[in-house]
């Protein structure tokens, strides 16, 4: 009788698999990755070590002793206290109590304080609330503690924002207004970013973290990007962590450039030099799940396109693995088998500097 396993889809849901299959897709999810990104595929040894990972036996599986590497958390206390569907489990609590409880009872290696509409542009009315929060929360705890928020450049475009949405523009071919559009809405997305985390450095903040990043697309990036250089020269200190919202930066402006780099098209391998260039710490490298595919396919092609982020980049790669990215099935509460299969391949194959 021929031996399968369980594995799952994209989208969390239980299959069996053959070995022969779970190397089959490996081998496709990586090519994909390879003919996309222009980058080295699997080797056989990696092929062998990642299907070694996935049959593993036992619902949970963990690194090997000695390759343990830092977790880091975004979304700050959302994860606790917000509804479901934004991953959270609806506890009543405060974001003290979260953070403490990442702190001491999660043995979390870092932490952040976020907002619950977590974008930057709806923090600036609140910052002040945002800032004795920072603080005190610095006063009760030991670890490093960040401010996280979404540059979310999307809430700058109507019917939210004081902007033309491009999108309507675009439809209409007032390509050259869209583009003007999403010019001025990455402006004040710098200026709100720097004037935001101003005040919450001066509060205590021991950094931030830029997190989904380019979800608006080029523009997104760009914005942002700037945001960093201008708090890099004047925080020289400070931790800046620039976490992806995709492995490709999407093309919605097309023609903008960083440091003389199209923004367009950049695959992970790419955006981590220029994040580096911009004064960044870490780089949060990111690969989207497929739902149609199955774990051993989106696994194999997330590892592809991390490893060669890592070896291009010259700041740490902490990947960011959750709900729909990093190999993991797109699921409100992703399946440990799956986050812990995923997470070992990362760092025994990626070789991450941090999750």
């Amino acid at each position: 009788m021929t031996t399968e396993y369980v594995l799952r889809m994209g989208d969390g849901k239980r299959i069996y698999l053959t070995k022969e299959k779970i190397l089959s897709e490996i081998e496709d999810g990586s090519a994909n990755a390879a003919d996309l990104g222009e980058i080295p595929d699997l080797s056989a040894d990696e092929i062998d070590k990642l299907a070694e990972i996935l049959m593993m036996p036992g619902k949970s599986v963990s690194v090997e002793q000695g390759m343990e590497v830092p977790v880091t958390h975004d979304i700050g206390t959302i994860r606790l206290d917000g509804d479901q569907g934004n991953s959270g489990v609806g506890i009543p609590s405060s974001r003290l109590v979260g953070c403490m409880t990442h702190e001491r009872a999660f043995g979390a290696d870092t932490m952040e304080l976020g907002h619950i509409d977590y974008s930057f542009k709806p923090v600036k009315p609140v910052v002040s609330n945002e800032c004795q929060a920072m603080e005190v929360c610095q006063q009760n705890m030991i670890i490093p503690l960040f401010y996280g928020a979404m540059p979310n450049m999307g809430l700058y475009y109507t019917p939210d924002g004081p902007f033309e949405n491009p999108g309507d523009l675009m439809k209409l071919f007032k390509i050259d207004k869209a583009r003007g559009s999403m010019e001025h809405a990455a402006e004040h997305l710098t200026r709100d970013m720097v004037w935001v985390m101003q005040k919450l450095f001066a509060s205590g903040a021991d950094g931030v973290n830029f997190d989904t990043t380019a979800a608006a697309g080029d523009a997104d990036m760009y914005g942002t990007l700037r945001a960093v250089e201008i708090l890099r020269t004047q925080f020289p200190d400070m931790y800046i962590e620039v976490g992806m919202a995709g492995e490709m930066v999407l093309g919605m402006h097309g023609e903008l450039e960083y440091d003389e780099v199209r923004l367009a098209g950049l695959w992970p391998h790419e955006q981590a030099l220029l994040v580096a260039k911009a004064g960044a710490n870490v780089f949060g490298p990111v690969c989207n799940t497929n739902t149609s595919k199955t774990s051993a396919w989106n696994l194999a092609r997330a590892v592809t396109f991390i490893r060669a982020a890592v070896e291009a980049s010259p700041i740490p790669c902490h990947v960011n693995m959750g709900m729909g990215v990093g190999g993991i099935p797109m699921l409100e509460t992703p399946p440990i088998d799956a986050v812990t299969r995923a997470s070992k391949a990362m760092v025994e194959i990626a070789g991450v500097d941090g999750i």
